[in-house]
């Protein structure tokens, strides 16, 4: 998941580049949701790695 979000910053990137600021913008959004939701899972996952240890 976090690939996609770097995938879709790439995306914003070439985008902005070449101008297309709706494209751009749109790709900026995708990324950021998909990094929160990786991040959000991310420590989901360790909190339940700590507790299971415990």
């Amino acid at each position: 998941m976090l690939n996609y979000a770097a995938v879709f910053f790439v995306i914003a990137l070439i985008a902005a580049v070449f101008g297309f600021t709706g494209i751009a913008a749109g790709a900026v959004g995708i990324a950021k949701v998909l990094f929160f939701v990786f991040v959000v899972l991310f420590a989901i996952s360790l909190i339940y790695g700590l507790l299971r240890r415990a």
